[in-house]
């Protein structure tokens, strides 16, 4: 498999020489194409400000980020744009729907930007819904949508491009077990049956037993990762639950 993303030595530190915090330090690490790969750490751990660097949102004080070959902590103004709406999908915790949009309408908005004409994206929308088990809810406004069916529309609005990346920040936080359990089969099959390249923050076994690889940060730092292989998920479950403990993690309360 060819590389998508390649992290060399990146740093990211907040405050002064007086007070100084290493939220990233010297990471490195690659992800190959189709991969689907879960971080996990503690809290302040810098998982999510490893997330953030490489979506973008934050920049990094040291070090190099490479999305297919290209470096993308030299891109400002309107190129940096261009490649977070061309190159990125994104699926957050919280949804970000628009509430004042349909399930449709929200989902479009990442095509309408790109100026593709309406029925180009009328038939994307009804493709990726028909994926997403969503067809029915498109006309639905965000308050009238449970927790499962919102996070299904935004991984929709997130894959709708066909990303080279996508990036989920605590994609199953605000679910219910049964709606995060049908997400995380909606994502296995994104990565199995579309070739999707899934990277994920989470504090989760169980979400991450869905992963192919799942990385531990500690203190800005890699403390271990490891793939799943041939081990089924409960196996690839325990290997999880066993390094969280290491962590300090509350076993009981990820699984």
């Amino acid at each position: 498999m060819s590389s998508i993303l390649k992290i060399d030595n990146i740093s990211k530190y907040y405050g002064n020489k007086t007070n100084l915090t290493k939220a990233i330090n010297n990471i490195s690490l690659e992800v190959k194409k189709g991969e689907f790969i879960a971080i996990m750490g503690a809290s302040g751990s810098g998982k999510t400000t490893l997330l953030n660097s490489i979506s973008t949102i934050d920049k990094v004080t040291s070090g190099h980020i490479y999305i297919e070959g290209n470096d993308i902590t030299t891109l400002k103004g309107n190129n940096l744009n261009k490649f977070r709406r061309e190159k990125l999908g994104f699926i957050f915790q919280d949804f970000n729907l628009l509430d004042t949009l349909t399930a449709y309408e929200n989902i479009a908005l990442a095509l309408q930007v790109q100026h593709i004409s309406f029925n180009e994206i009328d038939k994307s929308i009804k493709e990726v819904a028909t994926k997403l088990d969503i067809l029915d809810i498109l006309q639905k406004y965000p308050y009238e949508m449970s927790g499962g069916q919102k996070q299904r529309v935004a991984s929709a609005r997130a894959i709708i491009t066909n990303p080279k990346l996508v990036l989920a920040d605590e994609p199953t936080g605000a679910l219910d077990s049964n709606s995060a359990r049908k997400l995380l089969e909606i994502f296995k099959t994104l990565n199995e049956e579309l070739n999707s390249t899934i990277l994920m923050v989470t504090h989760d076994a169980f979400t991450a037993s869905y992963a192919s690889r799942v990385i531990f940060i500690k203190d800005g730092k890699i403390f271990n990762e490891f793939t799943k292989g041939n081990d089924s998920r409960k196996e690839f479950f325990d290997k999880i639950i066993d390094v969280v403990s290491l962590l300090g993690g509350d076993a009981n309360h990820v699984i």
